[in-house]
């Protein structure tokens, strides 16, 4: 990692001999790591100081909970459907290119699938040696839940993915830059201090910070790290893509989209909570580890704020990120549901979940307006470059 060299420059403002760049940083990691939370904070931070920001979030399918959150709070957002950056890297420069000719964004920040991993040689050397006029590419930040790195690494009891899945989870780290542990609230600091050593001798190369996106802790750093260094030269690191696939093909993958209504109006964070606790009880009753579910209920009509609701495991009480202050009469509903399971399993879940609401909440008419549920495809990179000087 090289910090900011002659003829470039800081997205700070900082002069320098060369032309002003715009900054392109991605923020990976797995499923439920909190990456959505800490984007919005870090983007939250650079508008403040007067810049410019273009989100670009990715899904192996369409419809996603992390776009209508974004836009929510007011950022200029694009969404990359249909497959991983790596597997969709024109479609990411296009993203781009659009986000250039909407508010020229002096920032991008990219939001890859929780499931992708190998970005260094698929999507920031390609970026690199393509477009270095056009973008400054920051170091690979990859967010971690550490509660779930806990387990991966062997230090916390609990549900854990098959070995194919976490291959994929200690690759993240291995190419990773920055390794950000979040959620730094959940744990003790005794915890985080055996966790940190852990990630530390394993991949020493990263440079670690701890944060709470949610309560905005520890942020400072990371967030001067991202502004004023760039990725420097390395080698990839090696992949063996037939295990990577298989690991993706085990994760089921569910988006549906849901018209909620009722005459009389409804409480839509109870709607979302009894959602949220059923479908993670039938993934649960099945051995079923749930990688992240995570829905948004936007009202039709009222405020403009929205609910969200998320759990990132099987024993995790599903968590309100954002209530709503009023009944609700009418308004769409998109859920997103990722689990090491079959997405049978995973239709089953929520149609059971959305018939329970019909149950329990008296007057709720429900429309199902689109789903989709799959396994993700075998990774197929546009470009794979194993090396940048």
């Amino acid at each position: 990692m090289s910090t900011v060299s002659e003829g470039e420059q800081s997205i700070s403002g900082s002069a320098t001999k060369g032309p002003l760049r715009a900054r392109y940083v991605m923020v990976g990691g797995f499923l439920g790591a909190g990456k959505t939370t800490s984007i919005s904070r870090l983007a939250t931070h650079w508008v403040a100081q007067g810049l410019r920001v273009g989100l670009i979030t990715n899904d192996q399918g369409s419809e996603l909970v992390d776009t209508t959150t974004l836009r929510s709070r007011g950022f200029a957002t694009e969404e990359i459907a249909g497959g991983c950056f790596c597997c969709r890297f024109d479609s990411l420069t296009e993203a781009a290119r659009r986000l250039t000719a909407q508010t020229q964004p002096d920032v991008f920040i990219a939001e890859p699938v929780g499931s992708c991993t190998d970005l260094v040689a698929t999507v920031t050397y390609p970026l690199r040696r393509m477009y270095g006029a056009e973008y400054c590419v920051a170091p690979l930040s990859v967010v971690v839940d550490p509660i779930r790195a806990g387990r991966v690494l062997g230090l916390e009891e609990g549900p854990k993915f098959s070995d194919k899945v976490t291959y994929i989870y200690r690759k993240q780290l291995e190419e990773a830059d920055l390794i950000v542990i979040n959620k730094m609230e959940l744990v003790s600091v005794k915890r985080m201090a055996r966790l940190r050593q852990v990630l530390q001798t394993k991949f020493p190369k990263a440079e670690i910070f701890e944060i709470s996106a949610r309560q905005g802790l520890g942020l400072e750093a990371w967030f001067e790290r991202l502004n004023g260094s760039e990725q420097g030269p390395g080698s990839a690191m090696e992949v063996d893509y037939q295990v990577y696939a298989e690991g993706e093909a085990l994760l089921g993958w569910l988006n549906a989209t849901v018209q909620i209504s009722s005459r009389k109006g409804f409480d839509g964070n109870r709607l979302l909570k009894i959602l949220a606790v059923e479908a993670q009880r039938v993934l649960a009753g099945n051995r079923s580890e749930v990688a992240h579910l995570k829905m948004t209920l936007s009202p039709d009509f009222g405020l403009g704020e929205i609910g969200i609701i998320n759990s990132v495991r099987n024993d995790w009480v599903p968590e309100l990120g954002s209530e709503l202050s009023e009944p609700v009469e009418s308004g769409q509903l998109i859920i997103n549901l990722r689990a090491e399971a079959a997405p049978e399993l995973l239709h089953k879940a929520v149609t059971e979940a959305l018939r329970l609401a019909g149950e329990t909440i008296p007057h709720l008419f429900i429309r199902l307006e689109h789903l989709e549920n799959f396994r993700p495809g075998k990774p197929q990179p546009t470009h794979r470059l194993t090396s940048m000087n």
